[in-house]
């Protein structure tokens, strides 16, 4: 039998370490295609290219590294799935992965994660799909102890499917000397930024801003993300791109439209 096509993407950029390791756990599962920009793109959200050229260049960034052919993209991370889908690969993979992110992507990030977008964006198009991310910002995170939490993840979801409309998304805590205890299916966590503008002025008197913040937890329940990622476990929350309020529906019928 053929092996698994593995479609790799990420934000973070082509040659971020994370990808660079996700494309090592990847290569003893199946057939590994890079598609990922050419520069970071975090924070991109589902943002797409409408009014400008994409670019993409076939590249090999890592040569012992197990992918079959990498491809940099101009675009964003969402960019980069729909030329793999539409242009660069000859036929659909079995599944799509994005990251490693460095950085979390739990609770509300997920709203606006690159890493995210680019496996929704798979997910759309009907593939499997997963995101991947380290709770560690570093350039130099250690990936290692993660590794093969991340490809049980994906060996199950070859084996079993994951179900149609639903993309995972997956959070790794940052392990010092206790390791990871394990994964936990869970919800996503209540929470928000609390944010501000640091406001600045440039030598030539303009005036710019900073985005700053603090996270705010919101959600206390031992049944999300946040939680288990708190206590070391490997966060896996079903994530769906259908965005409605089901639940909303009948009271906005009581109202005189």
């Amino acid at each position: 039998m053929a092996k698994p096509l593995i479609l790799v993407t990420n934000d973070d950029g082509i040659t971020a370490p994370g990808l660079r390791a996700l494309v090592n756990y990847m290569k003893e599962l199946g057939d590994v295609v890079v598609v990922a920009p050419d520069s970071p793109q975090s924070g991109m959200g589902h943002a797409i290219t409408l009014d400008n050229t994409l670019y993409s260049q076939k590249m090999q960034v890592d040569f012992d590294n197990g992918a079959i052919e990498e491809y940099s993209c101009s675009g964003t991370p969402a960019d980069c799935v729909k030329l793999a889908l539409q242009e660069l690969l000859e036929r659909k993979p079995d599944i799509c992965v994005s990251g490693i992110n460095h950085g979390s992507n739990s609770s509300i990030n997920v709203i606006y994660s690159g890493t995210m977008s680019a496996a929704i964006e798979a997910g759309i198009e009907g593939v499997p799909a997963i995101g991947f991310s380290l709770c560690d910002y570093s350039w130099e995170a250690n990936f290692a102890p993660c590794g093969p939490y991340i490809q049980k993840i994906v060996r199950e979801s070859l084996e079993n499917g994951i179900p149609n409309g639903v993309v995972l998304n997956v959070n790794v805590p940052k392990t010092e000397d206790n390791g990871i205890n394990g994964i936990k299916v869970c919800r996503q966590a209540r929470a928000n930024w609390k944010e501000k503008f640091d406001k600045r002025t440039n030598p030539m008197g303009k005036d710019y801003y900073w985005l700053t913040g603090e996270f705010e937890l919101l959600d206390h329940g031992e049944d999300t993300d946040e939680w288990a990622l708190s206590q070391g476990y490997i966060s896996l929350v079903p994530t769906q791109f259908d965005l409605t309020a089901y639940h909303a529906i009948q009271q906005l019928n009581t109202w005189d439209l």
